[in-house]
């Protein structure tokens, strides 16, 4: 596998964390909320994203995946889960990517079942053209075409995560 062409420069993606975190704290406004990272893959982002958050929050990890290699397993695991109860309480889930959209919807209908206030969830990357399963989200920063693509916190068996911009994958000819 070989990095393709850059989708989104570093410039890019500055711009748009700042304008995303300007809408979540729109929307959150005098309250104290909890934002949730999806690991690994939205580490680099979800660092990034509650730097540019304002008012009191806290922050917790979900390890989950459904991945082997480039394709869906269809099942989603749960390797480590908040340590926190969230019943009452206003919640951010951050996610990396959303493909098929498996993954998040599971994720999401696991948390609503712990009743929080509010659950709202904010995407680095939305590949509209793979999804499978609705999720609503109610933050994106960039919608991809259905390319595999490497960067800022998003792999390839674990491998690209710290690329400082999005790229493409592509199979060595």
């Amino acid at each position: 596998m070989v990095v393709g062409k850059p989708l989104f420069t570093e410039e890019q993606i500055r711009v748009r964390v700042h304008e995303l975190g300007k809408a979540i704290n729109a929307d959150y406004k005098g309250k104290s909320f909890l934002a949730v990272g999806i690991l690994k893959g939205a580490c680099v982002f979800f660092a990034d994203l509650i730097r540019q958050l304002n008012g009191p929050l806290a922050m917790d990890f979900i390890i989950a995946s459904s991945y082997v290699d480039t394709q869906t397993t269809g099942n989603v695991f749960v390797h480590y889960d908040i340590r926190q109860p969230i019943e009452g309480k206003d919640i951010l889930l951050v996610e990396d990517i959303i493909d098929t959209g498996i993954t998040l919807h599971y994720l999401r209908d696991m948390l609503l079942q712990r009743g929080p206030a509010s659950l709202k969830i904010c995407a680095f990357l939305d590949k509209k053209s793979r999804r499978t399963v609705d999720v609503a989200v109610d933050y994106v920063g960039f919608e991809i075409p259905d390319e595999f693509v490497i960067g800022y916190g998003v792999d390839y068996n674990d491998q690209f995560r710290n690329l400082p911009y999005i790229s493409t994958l592509k199979k060595a000819t």
